[in-house]
């Protein structure tokens, strides 16, 4: 299923919801090496989020790759299936690069990289749909805040499911997971028009609680089937888990009464029955 719009109407403005989206486009065209003519562009790519992204294995010890010595060789032998030169060699190249990384800086630089347009496009999608209705709820800079702590709390989960991972985690997704957990709370039965791929492709509007709720389990069901296999490789579904549950608690605690915005009319007029004659 495909979100295309929500029926919730914003009160304001959504600025903040704005600049975030401003701030991810900005970051994915212009500081990462998107446009630029790399030599080897998917090196280039792989190299930045070593240099931005978060990496696990740097939390935990509170040191860069570059500078793990022989525990952060091991790691690396393990998870990309390297030889111990090659992991050695890794450390150098980014001792070279990116020298001076600011580990506890990387988690807000994560949160605004993306590996590729379609995972670009997919969490801005999201965001701009329920972003601004969670926005209204909470206000300009309590939103920010929220949005924050939200792609915190998703870090926190992943970590603490793989503290010794070497793979750089890039994405808003979770801190997007977290608008999307207090969306549900807030606005249950908001109509979302929505997507459903299912033999044929169909657009149906569905409740808000059907649809968000079937992303999370979906989400909770992928990160338990990969427990088994690599919590950091691919998708970080874990991260998804922790900011929405991050979200949903925030908004029971925080935002429970908060008035909700009426529902946009319907797309068709309706009409009162027809009085009975006499």
């Amino acid at each position: 299923m495909l979100p295309i719009r929500d029926s919730t109407r914003r009160q304001r403005v959504p600025l903040v919801t704005v600049a975030l989206i401003a701030a991810n486009v900005i970051a994915f065209l212009f500081w990462q090496p998107t446009l630029r003519h790399e030599r080897d562009a998917e090196l280039a790519q792989q190299t930045f989020f070593w240099c931005h992204g978060q990496i696990p294995y740097e939390l935990a010890h509170q040191v860069p790759l570059a500078q793990s010595g022989a525990n952060g060789r091991a790691e690396i032998h393990a998870d990309y299936s390297v030889t111990t030169a090659d992991a050695t060699q890794l450390q150098g190249y980014l001792g070279r690069r990116c020298p001076d990384k600011d580990v506890w800086l990387s988690i807000v630089t994560a949160m605004f990289l993306h590996a590729g347009w379609l995972h670009l496009g997919g969490n801005m999608l999201f965001l701009w749909i329920f972003g601004d209705n969670v926005e209204d709820a909470l206000g300009k800079l309590a939103f920010l805040a929220f949005y924050l702590l939200g792609g915190f709390a998703a870090v926190a989960l992943q970590f603490g499911l793989a503290p010794n991972s070497t793979i750089p985690n890039v994405g808003a997704s979770g801190a997007i997971a977290a608008v999307l957990g207090a969306y549900i709370v807030l606005y249950p039965r908001a109509r979302i028009l929505t997507v459903v791929f299912f033999f044929l492709i169909t657009l149906i509007e569905l409740p808000g609680l059907v649809v968000l709720g079937l992303w999370f389990v979906l989400q909770l069901f992928q990160g338990v089937s990969g427990l088994a296999a690599q919590v950091n490789g691919g998708v970080a579904y874990w991260a998804h888990v922790g900011g929405f549950g991050f979200g949903v608690v925030v908004a029971l605690v925080f935002l429970r009464g908060r008035r909700r915005p009426a529902l946009r009319p319907p797309a068709f007029p309706t009409y009162p029955e027809r009085p009975d004659l006499p």
